[in-house]
């Protein structure tokens, strides 16, 4: 498919934006793109009459198909809470692709998402990024991203109401390190095992340790659940014993620490922004925080947190962002290539450049992608075309 007269921001490596522009699909993936007039145009060829095309937007934190809109227990497999640690749970055995927020969300133009298992665990499982348009997950799926750890007052919360383990910051912190340890071992085992199977028997199977193999080797993220900044330096701390790469989820109070943050490299997802002060330890909820966290060179994406605040508001979240000090472009960018890199999956997703998927939108003319009453008049997910009123 060919899209012509279109202002492209691209948001690649190049930093490219393109006046009048135009770019080519085919079999999924963007095949060309260039400034000016292309050489031809088949009846096929879409006009964007002046438009602006944007990749699609990308929430980088959330609970979809995994919360099910309208429904309480029935629809809600988000917490294994019958245990503090389950790194073996996987987000993808949990997603419903039928649930409507699917649709709600790439009308407004995301494309993609990552479902992740909740906060309520020590850990909670793997993150599985995904398309949002399909029937069958795994032919959504994009890249299982990491594992999910939770700090701070919902572990806390969750297992104090059962009279169990953790109660405490310490106790959630020791449950973490215990599972990681054991993993440690495991893969030490297994690598005796491998290099003289003669000598060394392999260790008895263990899902959780399987399960957190590839994060000790750096193959897979760490996402950690934080609101408060000295939970937030909890996970530095422990990301620095096992060398893992850490990644920050939600990460409320960043703004007290962005300098260390950035001295650090990790990023932080930032959000719901839009929501309240709704437990103690989000009292430092402040709409700074992302515009802070990026002024001090932190890598920086905004989430819903979806079923938190409706996955369709996200780009809501951005605009308040953008109240809070945060450049309006680096907002866009927070949304689009920025979530892509953090999550992992920035060689497919998150930017325009020949070879990566054709997830576009197209918005009218001088309509703002921020602004609550636009809405996409064109989405394109893995080049199929999901909405077109152009």
């Amino acid at each position: 498919m060919l899209i012509y007269n279109a202002k492209i921001i691209t948001f690649n490596k190049a930093g490219e934006i393109l006046e009048n522009g135009w770019l080519e699909t085919e079999n999924g993936v963007i095949r060309a793109y260039g400034e000016g007039c292309p050489e031809s145009a088949d009846r096929d060829a879409l006009d964007a009459k002046g438009g602006t095309v944007l990749p699609g937007f990308i929430d980088a934190h959330t609970h979809l198909g995994i919360i099910e809109d309208g429904l309480d227990f029935e629809g809600d497999d988000c917490n294994e809470t019958s245990d503090p640690f389950t790194p073996h749970m996987r987000a993808i055995d949990g997603i419903n692709p039928f649930d409507r927020c699917f649709t709600e969300a790439r009308m407004r133009g995301i494309t993609s998402a990552a479902s992740c298992p909740g906060s309520a665990n020590a850990c909670g499982g793997e993150i599985c990024a995904v398309k949002t348009d399909g029937r069958r997950i795994d032919d959504m799926v994009i890249k299982n991203c990491g594992i999910k750890f939770a700090l701070g007052e919902n572990p806390k919360r969750v297992y104090n109401d059962r009279d169990e383990s953790p109660v405490t910051r310490m106790a959630t912190a020791a449950i973490i390190r215990e599972g990681l340890y054991k993993a440690k071992r495991y893969a030490h085992d297994m690598d005796s095992y491998y290099s003289d199977n003669e000598n060394y028997e392999p260790p008895e199977y263990d899902i959780r340790c399987e399960a957190l193999m590839p994060l000790l080797e750096r193959k897979q993220k760490a996402f950690f659940h934080c609101h408060r900044a000295d939970d937030i330096c909890t996970a530095m701390r422990i990301a620095k014993e096992f060398s893992l790469d850490p990644v920050i989820i939600h990460g409320t109070e960043g703004y007290k620490i962005a300098d260390i943050l950035a001295e650090e490299e990790i990023p932080v997802i930032c959000g719901p922004v839009i929501c309240d002060r709704c437990k103690p330890e989000m009292k430092g909820l402040e709409l700074k925080n992302t515009a802070e966290l990026v002024k001090n060179g932190v890598a920086a994406a905004i989430c819903t947190d979806h079923t938190v605040i409706p996955i369709q508001y996200l780009p809501l979240s951005a605009a308040a962002a953008v109240k809070g000090g945060l450049d309006r472009e680096t907002a866009l960018r927070c949304l689009t290539a920025a979530p892509a890199e953090i999550l992992g999956i920035d060689d497919r997703v998150g930017s325009i450049a020949v070879g990566m998927d054709a997830d576009i939108q197209i918005y009218r003319k001088d309509a703002d992608p921020l602004d609550i009453m636009s809405e996409p008049e064109f989405v394109m997910i893995s080049g199929k075309v999901v909405r077109n009123e152009v």
